[in-house]
């Protein structure tokens, strides 16, 4: 007969609960105005004038004190007559803690909660099979931490899914299970259910059986057999809250679950061969089994909802599940697997998004969470610039940065501006990826700002802008030394407190975990020194010497703010020490929100990646790979899920760093357009092995260093490898004599060219190696 007309149960607009019945004291004694929500919970979103809040109802002084309370909002019975139950929800995550339930004689039948989010979402019940039935309606918080309250607006009775057609749902779609090679003995429809059913097979009493798909092996002893399967899905709708309906990339690749089991079918040698050449390539190395495990693990959050690619092939990407949106600068541009792995996918990103819908072209500002947030974070903004770097070196050609060079050059402006006498530190406000504007003179944040300006001039010589090239290079030149000269304190560098700003968050004279942060980032792209050896040096052994621990509770029983990311009796990086009198964590803590201070008492990974990455790069290599493993210990999987990292949310995407890790430790230098490639090992360079990536090619290189010899082989694996110029290490103090490079049984003539421990070798045309060819160089000393 048609949709029944819709229905509102509850639009909270009177002065009291009733007829609900109200306990405890989470709800207080009526329903709120908009008004009445807290300023710094904004625009809670949803329909109608008046609301339920629990945080903004509850008594208390401060957040905690607010989401401390409890209690339940019962409506009415009613009977069941739509097919859905719509409601807008918002507050805690926890489901059966924070949330709606719907009560079905006396028993909890479904459940929804919050996103962790203020803002309100349009959700519903499907009631389609609870139809006549008698219902009530639980409003419940009984949350004392963190997000410990619910927020609920317009209830509504409906025979529509909420939101639009069912067919239009980000969870409508299809599943499909294949089996690969012959036909299946085990298959069959069960018409009555939609699925598959055979008496051979079996379910648990308490579910259903829908799905049976198998195959039937004879087997004498000490034979095996294997069945490959196929589980596919195909969900083609995706909508982003603040950006709408966007879609998924695979969707126009395939129509239905079905195509894709049919691709996977018909490509199944292709995909599945290179998939295990580049799992043993990657294996097939000298380096520890464990550190191979975890620098490439991370790479794995490109795979989970943190992670998305929308219908237009834009990626999108949360810092971490459903944690701060908008592909943040100042986090990703920690995260270096993905430009390593998949180049393509970061250069589109950077001209997509960070030069497109993020970039003002008044102020070259990249708004750091894109339509998120237009605003600038320093941080994110150097980091950027060093990111477009390192993207147009993962490239074959010149092409992306002669496109976007007039963007690029306009991005330096912003950090320009904070650097009013051009001696390379910046001052006034300074976003940045610890949440909070810094003022003052902050070495970590002058130091990528440095190093963004050695990029540009970089970049400027290849553009032949010899002008701005200059310009970069007197500044960043006079930065590395004004920030030596005024905030190395002798041991290790640190910040210089703003006067007019004594109320601002700032690490001050701590010990900083990413104070050299710059200097980290030119290693990874092969620019030249930001900061000088020496006291970069002395800075790294002094973080692993105040800020390194084996137990993390022993310092946080001290110092106790701050989220356990390393929990007692678990080793790590601490984010900020204090070991002078003259600022401590009481300071620190008495300047801006309290959870800006909490962030010093952490150990979070990604960070602490970044700074083993600098150890190694910097020769440091045992504190480097000291910090690493203590990651890695922490995500054993006995303690924790070794693919999930956790910082602020699941899958957090600045743990991607532990790749930057891997590059430090195999001394790798790589530039596409000027086919250059190098490597310098960190670790047994005596016997080396590991994978390597460019941008049209991936393999194997490896290196014997005996009697003043070196001979090393770069082994073509995928791709096709151009190039032009190879760099390697001598150990110190050997001079080269001579020096071969064969390709593929055959002679290539070079020049060679030492400088300290570093041999160039250069080719005189470039040379194009393919699959299953080899370069093998001899160096003799």
């Amino acid at each position: 007969g048609g949709a029944r007309p819709d229905f509102v149960f509850e639009d909270w607009n009177r002065d009291s609960f009733a007829p609900w019945t109200v306990e405890g004291t989470a709800f207080g004694t009526r329903p709120l105005r908009r008004n009445q929500i807290i300023g710094y919970q904004n625009d809670v979103g949803g329909e109608g004038e008046r609301l339920v809040n629990t945080h903004a109802s509850s008594p208390g002084n401060d957040v905690g004190a607010r989401d401390s309370h409890v209690g339940k909002l019962t409506s009415p019975a009613f009977k069941i007559e739509r097919n859905y139950i719509h409601f807008w929800i918002g507050g805690g995550a926890a489901k059966g803690v924070t949330g709606i339930n719907l009560i079905v004689d006396g028993k909890v039948e479904q459940s929804i909660s919050g996103d962790n989010d203020n803002r309100m979402s349009l959700k519903f019940f499907d009631v389609r099979a609870l139809q006549g039935r008698q219902a009530n309606l639980e409003i419940v918080d009984n949350g004392t931490g963190p997000w410990g309250n619910v927020g609920v607006g317009k209830i509504t009775f409906s025979d529509q899914v909420a939101g639009g057609k069912l067919e239009e749902q980000s969870d409508y779609g299809t599943m499909g299970l294949g089996l690969l090679g012959a036909p299946p003995e085990v298959a069959q429809a069960a018409g009555g259910r939609g699925g598959f059913a055979s008496a051979e097979t079996s379910a648990p009493i308490t579910e259903p059986l829908v799905g049976s798909l198998g195959r039937k092996f004879n087997l004498a002893p000490n034979q095996s057999a294997n069945a490959e399967f196929i589980l596919s899905w195909h969900f083609p709708h995706l909508e982003i809250k603040g950006l709408g309906k966007v879609g998924r990339y695979y969707a126009s690749k395939f129509d239905s679950a079905r195509a894709v089991a049919q691709y996977v079918a018909t490509n199944f040698t292709r995909l599945s061969s290179q998939t295990k050449l580049f799992r043993d390539t990657w294996y097939d190395s000298s380096l520890p089994y464990w550190f191979l495990d975890r620098t490439l693990l991370n790479a794995s959050i490109l795979a989970t909802s943190t992670c998305f690619r929308f219908a237009d092939g834009r990626f999108y990407a949360w810092e971490g599940v459903g944690c701060c949106p908008g592909t943040c600068t100042h986090v990703w541009h920690y995260a270096h697997a993905v430009a390593r792995l998949f180049p393509e996918l970061e250069r589109d990103t950077r001209e997509r998004v960070d030069l497109g819908i993020a970039f003002n072209q008044d102020t070259g500002v990249m708004g750091f969470r894109a339509e998120f947030d237009r605003n600038l974070a320093v941080d994110g903004q150097a980091g950027t610039i060093l990111r477009v770097y390192r993207e147009h070196q993962m490239a074959r050609d010149g092409e992306f940065l002669k496109r976007n060079w007039p963007k690029i050059k306009k991005a330096f402006e912003p950090l320009l501006q904070r650097d009013t006498d051009n001696n390379g530190i910046m001052e006034g406000a300074q976003h940045n990826t610890l949440d909070t504007d810094w003022y003052g003179k902050v070495s970590w944040l002058s130091s990528l700002y440095v190093a963004a300006l050695r990029a540009g001039a970089a970049m400027a010589r290849e553009m032949k802008e010899n002008d701005f090239a200059v310009r970069c290079e007197m500044i960043a030149e006079k930065g590395g030394q004004e920030i030596t000269r005024q905030l190395f304190n002798g041991e290790y560098f640190m910040s210089v407190v703003d006067p007019t700003k004594p109320d601002t968050i700032n690490s001050g004279t701590g010990c900083e975990i990413d104070q050299v942060f710059g200097q980290s980032w030119a290693w990874q792209v092969g620019l030249p020194r930001v900061l000088p050896q020496k006291e970069t040096r002395s800075a790294l052994a002094a973080l692993y010497k105040y800020n390194f621990t084996p137990d993390a509770g022993a310092y946080r029983a001290v110092y106790k703010p701050g989220r356990w990311y390393a929990l007692s009796g678990e080793a790590g990086l601490l984010m900020c020490t204090f070991p002078r009198a003259d600022w401590d964590y009481a300071q620190a803590s008495g300047k801006g929100p309290d959870w800006a201070a909490g962030y010093f008492n952490e150990c979070m990974n990604g960070f602490e990646y970044q700074a083993a990455g600098h150890l190694i790069w910097e020769g440091l290599v045992q504190e480097g790979l000291s910090v690493a493993r203590a990651v890695h210990d922490r995500y054993h999987g006995a303690r924790r899920n070794p693919w999930n990292e956790v910082e602020c949310g699941d899958h957090y995407a600045r743990s991607m760093a532990s790749y930057g890790v891997f590059t430090a430790v195999c001394g790798y230098e790589y530039h596409g357009p000027n086919g250059h490639l190098g490597f310098a090992p960190r670790v047994s360079p005596e016997n080396f092995k590991a994978a390597f990536t460019t941008s049209g090619a991936w393999g194997s290189f490896s290196q014997r260093i005996d009697n003043n010899a070196l001979r090393a082989e770069i082994d073509v694996k995928w791709g096709e490898l151009s190039l032009r110029t190879l760099s390697l290490a001598l150990p110190a103090g050997i001079a080269l004599k001579t020096a071969t490079l064969n390709v593929n049984g055959r002679n290539v003539r070079v020049q060679s060219k030492q400088d300290g421990t570093r041999v160039q070798l250069s080719l005189p045309e470039p040379i194009r190696v393919l699959v299953g060819q080899k370069i093998v160089v001899a160096l003799q000393g």
